[in-house]
């Protein structure tokens, strides 16, 4: 246990499905807050969740917060579950035909994720996807969205993440403060939206205002002209503070989405100080590249708020084994209407 070293408010990838030398003693040295599983991580049951034991004895926060993206659909890191979940727009194609099977089936959904990856020892699952989908923008996002419908998004994100909280895993609702429109994909360069502010307010801002007491919000690697037409949002005191903080009243941990994608500029270190500076609490590193993590020793340190925050995360549910079967067999019925 690290826990008289200073913690860097960093959740990071690792290279494989085990703890190496090289990698321990990076992390022993970088002492991050948490960890984010990938493909890569997740061979089998059994070695997950030892990985998640050994990652917890590693640092003294990580027991709190081992993060993964397991949305369903295209977007999945561990592939044996014997419930995979759809793509978000199969759950809001439900909620267009009947609203409240479609609720219902969002926040099965999200228990059903989280009660599955609770077994492991997984606490944080970046869903919901909050973002609208935009006929004409890159496919990104796509079927990832729920809907085109801002107020639709919104309640579908409400039900899932009260379903991911039942289940046992704190929710992390996405892109802030908006993705669907971008035009290219942040992965690969930055996206750059000119639509109007009062256009984004009552649009792509809608579902993350209605959802302001989510306990994380990642941010946007995207540039939003009407209000920064300088930085992207992760990297904008504007967009983290006064739009995402003052006039969307988020309240929750601010975490970067990650920082090797493309629409950022510069190097490991320099994206990571403009991340904190803007006003993100934590930051997503998630190649598990040893040389980048080495270079981020010593770059910053956890904030005394950040830390308070994360001790103060709401309570989680502890679901039972039968529940979950119950949960499982319901959805099945909810999808198989769906898809009549």
């Amino acid at each position: 246990m690290l826990s008289n070293k200073a913690i860097a408010p960093l959740v990071v990838g690792i290279p494989g499905t085990t703890v190496d030398p090289d990698t321990r003693a990076v992390l022993a040295a970088l002492n991050p807050v948490g960890f984010i599983l990938f493909k890569r991580n997740c061979e089998s049951r059994e070695q997950v969740e030892a990985l998640c034991k050994e990652l917890t004895g590693l640092c003294p926060m990580a027991q709190k917060l081992i993060f993964i993206d397991q949305e369903g659909g295209r977007v999945n890191r561990i592939l044996w579950e014997p419930y995979m979940a759809p793509p978000g727009a199969t759950i809001g194609a439900l909620y267009h035909r009947n609203q409240a099977l479609g609720l219902r089936a969002a926040e099965l959904n999200g228990y059903i994720i989280a009660a599955q990856l609770a077994t492991y020892g997984i606490t944080v699952d970046c869903l919901p996807v909050a973002d609208i989908a935009v006929d004409g923008a890159d496919a990104v996002i796509g079927d990832r969205a729920f809907s085109k419908d801002p107020k639709a998004v919104a309640a579908l994100c409400a039900a899932t993440m009260k379903g991911l909280l039942a289940g046992g895993v704190w929710p992390v609702i996405k892109h802030a403060p908006g993705h669907g429109r971008a035009m290219a994909d942040s992965h690969k360069e930055l996206p750059v939206v000119k639509t109007d502010a009062t256009t984004l307010e009552a649009v792509d801002f809608v579902p993350f205002a209605i959802n302001n007491r989510a306990p994380f919000v990642m941010t946007a690697h995207i540039r939003y002209d009407a209000y920064d037409a300088k930085a992207c949002a992760t990297e904008s005191t504007i967009m983290v503070n006064d739009v995402l903080r003052d006039k969307l009243g988020m309240s929750g941990l601010i975490v970067s989405d990650d920082l090797n994608m493309q629409a950022l500029a510069g190097d490991t270190p320099s994206r990571a100080r403009r991340a904190l500076a803007a006003g993100c609490d934590l930051l997503l590193h998630c190649n598990g590249n040893l040389d980048e993590l080495r270079s981020l020793v010593g770059v910053t340190e956890l904030s005394e708020q950040a830390r308070k925050a994360i001790e103060n995360l709401p309570s989680r549910g502890l679901p039972r084994p039968d529940s979950l079967m119950e949960a499982v067999a319901e959805m099945r019925g909810l999808l198989s209407d769906a898809a009549a």
